[in-house]
């Protein structure tokens, strides 16, 4: 049994939540989610909130019966709370600058990287060697944070490039005489 499925998705205030089908569609101050779950899930919705189970004994619909719960839960928190990553610039020259709502990277190229938001996220520059990038889809943020940090990953000498906040890079030692 999925310890996770069996737990209730929890409807806060100022949010709403309809099932039409297998869609769950859900609303909030922070925007609106649609997300259509697998055929083997079966949706039950009552007063406390919305729970899952799955409708056969087969190895994928108890695959699925967990990740159902967790999506529309990441939905629900999405829409009401939002999701943040927090990027840190580490290195000498490396800063970031908004253009507009597209962010503008210096990363020690011989040119700016520009990355467009995509829709329903936004960029937020507090410090020139800091990024925070927020929105309602968990997967598209935190996919987002990701590819900026391939730009330029931390390197273990002098720990330079583009790191999660509260990432630790191991260090190593240099060339000895």
């Amino acid at each position: 049994m999925s310890r996770i499925g069996k737990k209730i998705v929890a409807v806060p205030k100022g949010a709403t939540l309809s099932v039409d089908g297998q869609t769950i569609t859900v609303k909030g101050p922070k925007g609106e989610r649609t997300w259509t779950v697998a055929e083997e899930i079966e949706i039950v919705q009552d007063a406390e909130g919305l729970s899952f189970k799955p409708r056969n004994d087969t190895a994928k619909a108890k695959a699925l019966w967990g990740l159902s719960r967790t999506l529309v839960d990441n939905m629900v928190t999405g829409v009401t709370e939002g999701f943040e990553r927090t990027l840190e610039l580490v290195g000498v020259g490396y800063r970031a600058a908004l253009k507009g709502s597209d962010l503008s990277l210096q990363l020690g190229f011989s040119h700016e990287v520009d990355i467009k938001a995509p829709p329903g996220v936004t960029f937020a520059v507090p410090k020139q060697t800091e990024i925070k990038i927020q929105g309602n889809d968990k997967q598209v943020v935190g996919e987002l944070a990701a590819n900026i940090r391939k730009l330029r990953p931390p390197e273990p000498y002098k720990g330079k490039g583009v790191r999660y906040q509260g990432e630790t890079v191991r260090r190593k030692e240099g060339k000895k005489k």
